[in-house]
C-alpha cells in the first residue's frame, strides 16, 4: 500500500496518531483526501483491549491511501448534519446499545441517502434490539468458542476486500488465528465473500454455510463486514488491513462488488 501522502509532515502524523489517547472526538491530521470516514468504536458491554490498535491502524492505514480519517466514541455525532460529511463510518467492535432513538433515526437516514457502513468483529454483538440495525449489519453475534486458528474459504474474488489474495494464496484458502463467531439472525440477502471451514476449528456452529465475511447494498447505502479483528496482532496483520481497507473502498462507493450472489 503506498503512501499517498507524502506532504505530511512527521510532526503532523505525530499529532494525528497522538489524538488517540484521548476518549474525546479526535480528528485526523488535515490531507487533501476526497473521501473521509468516521470511525467508531462505543462499546456498552464487553471492550475489546484490541479496540486501541484498531484505531491506530486504521489512522495509519488512512494516511497511507488518501483517506481522512476521524475517530470518536462519541454517539451525538450520529446526527444528520454531522454523518452527511462522511463517505462510510467503521463500527469497530462495538458492542450493546449505543444509541439513543433519535441517533438511530440519524443513521438510518444516514444510509437512504447513500452512506457506507463497514462492521468489524463485534459490531455483530451490537443493538440486538434494532432490527433495521441486524439486516445492515447482516447477522448477530450468538458465541463463540475459545480463540484458535481456521480456515476461511474465499467464495467471491470480484470484490476489493478479496480479490488481493488471489496473488497470496494457495488456492482459496486462508489459516488465521482470531475468534471465530458462531451467528445467528443471518440476513439472506448478504453477500458472501468468505466462509469458515468448520472441519479447520473446533466449536463452529453455524454448518457448512458459515459466513465470516460479507457485503451487500441495504436501504439505499452499502455495507461490509468482517468477522476478524478480535487480536491486537489482526491490526498489525498487512493482510487483514487490506481485506478491511477493500470493505472501506467498497463502502465509500469505489467498487460496486460482484454481479453474483453467493
Amino acid at each position: 500500500m503506498p503512501n499517498k501522502n507524502k506532504w505530511l509532515s512527521p510532526s503532523a502524523v505525530a499529532l494525528a496518531i497522538g489524538a488517540l489517547l484521548s476518549p474525546a472526538f479526535a480528528q485526523a491530521a488535515e490531507t487533501a483526501a476526497e473521501k473521509r470516514i468516521l470511525v467508531f468504536s462505543k462499546t456498552n458491554g464487553w471492550r475489546h483491549e484490541s479496540i486501541i490498535v484498531g484505531k491506530k491502524a486504521l489512522l495509519e492505514l488512512g494516511l497511507e491511501e488518501g483517506l481522512a480519517v476521524d475517530i470518536s466514541e462519541n454517539a451525538a455525532l450520529f446526527n444528520s448534519d454531522t454523518l452527511a460529511g462522511y463517505d462510510a463510518v467503521v463500527f469497530l467492535n462495538t458492542t450493546g446499545n449505543i444509541f439513543s432513538n433519535s441517533q438511530r433515526k440519524a443513521f438510518e437516514h444516514y444510509i437512504r441517502s447513500g452512506g457506507g457502513f463497514v462492521g468489524i468483529h463485534a459490531a455483530t454483538d451490537t443493538e440486538y434490539e434494532w432490527p433495521w440495525y441486524n439486516k445492515l449489519v447482516g447477522a448477530y453475534f450468538a458465541n463463540h468458542p475459545q480463540q484458535q486458528e481456521a480456515e476461511k474459504v474465499v467464495v467471491d474474488f470480484e470484490h476489493p476486500a478479496t480479490g488481493f489474495l488471489q496473488a497470496e494464496l494457495e488456492g482459496n484458502r486462508w489459516r488465521r488465528f482470531d475468534e471465530w463467531y458462531n451467528f445467528k439472525s443471518v440476513n439472506p440477502d448478504i453477500r458472501v465473500l468468505m466462509k469458515l471451514d468448520e472441519s479447520t476449528y473446533e466449536g463452529g456452529e453455524n454448518g457448512e454455510n458459515h459466513p465470516i465475511a460479507w457485503y451487500h447494498e441495504y436501504d439505499g447505502g452499502r455495507a461490509f463486514y468482517t468477522a476478524g479483528g478480535h487480536t491486537g496482532e489482526s491490526y498489525r496483520d498487512p493482510l487483514f488491513l487490506q481485506h478491511i481497507l477493500g470493505g472501506i473502498r467498497y463502502a465509500i462507493g469505489e467498487h460496486s462488488g460482484s454481479d453474483s450472489k453467493n
